[in-house]
C-alpha cells in the first residue's frame, strides 16, 4: 500500500513498534528486527484496509433477476484481528439469501466479507454488518450469515484452548421470521 495514498499513518506505525520492541527488552537495531517496524506498518496497512472501504459500494451494480429461492455461497475464507488484544481470527463465511427482484455479484459477497474483516472487529459485529447491509442495501427478502473463525486471542494466550470455534450466526427478513425457511437456509449454509 503506497503511503503517501493511504489514510494510515505508516511512519507513526514504524515508530510504535519501534518503541513496543523496546518495551519489551528487545533491540530493534539488531539485524533480524531492524526492518521489522516497516514490515508491521505494510502489514497494518494492509490488515486494516477495510477501515476505508465503503462496503455499500460493492452493492451499486446488482442484477434483475426473477428468482425469489435461496442462493448460498459456503466457505467464504477471511482473516480479522480482534479489536480487544489487536490478534487475528480467521475462518469462513456462508451467506444464504431470498433475492426480493434483484441478485449480487458471487465475487461481491467475497468482497463485502473482506471489506468489513479487515479492521479491528469482533465475530460477532461482523456477521451483523454483512447481514445488514445485504438486508438494507439489496433488499432481499431474507438472509442468514454464519461465520466460523478461529480465533488466536484464545488459542495462543490466556486460556489457549487450541481448536476452538466460535460460531456467529444473524438472520434478517423471512430467514428470521419463518421457522422452515430459517431451517432450509442453515441445512444448506453447513452442509459439508
Amino acid at each position: 500500500m503506497d503511503s503517501q495514498k493511504s489514510p494510515i499513518d505508516i511512519s507513526r506505525i514504524e515508530r510504535a513498534v519501534h518503541e513496543i520492541l523496546v518495551a519489551i527488552g528487545e533491540d530493534p537495531a539488531r539485524e533480524g528486527l531492524r526492518r521489522t517496524p516497516a514490515r508491521v506498518a505494510r502489514m497494518y496497512a494492509e490488515l486494516f484496509s477495510g477501515l476505508h472501504e465503503d462496503p455499500m459500494r460493492l452493492l451499486e451494480t446488482t442484477f434483475d433477476e426473477d428468482h425469489h429461492e435461496l442462493v448460498v455461497l459456503r466457505d467464504i475464507p477471511f482473516n480479522s484481528m480482534c479489536e480487544h488484544h489487536l490478534m487475528p481470527f480467521e475462518g469462513r463465511t456462508h451467506i444464504a439469501y431470498i433475492p426480493g427482484g434483484r441478485i449480487v455479484g458471487l465475487s461481491k459477497l467475497a468482497r463485502i466479507v473482506d471489506a468489513y474483516s479487515r479492521r479491528p472487529q469482533v465475530q460477532e459485529r461482523l456477521t451483523s454488518q454483512i447481514a445488514d447491509l445485504l438486508s438494507e442495501r439489496v433488499h432481499v427478502n431474507g438472509c442468514a450469515v454464519v461465520i466460523e473463525a478461529v480465533h488466536t486471542c484464545m488459542t495462543c494466550r490466556g486460556v489457549r484452548k487450541p481448536g476452538s470455534m466460535m460460531v456467529t450466526s444473524a438472520v434478517r427478513g423471512v430467514m428470521r421470521d419463518n421457522a422452515g425457511t430459517r431451517s432450509e437456509a442453515l441445512a444448506l449454509l453447513y452442509r459439508r
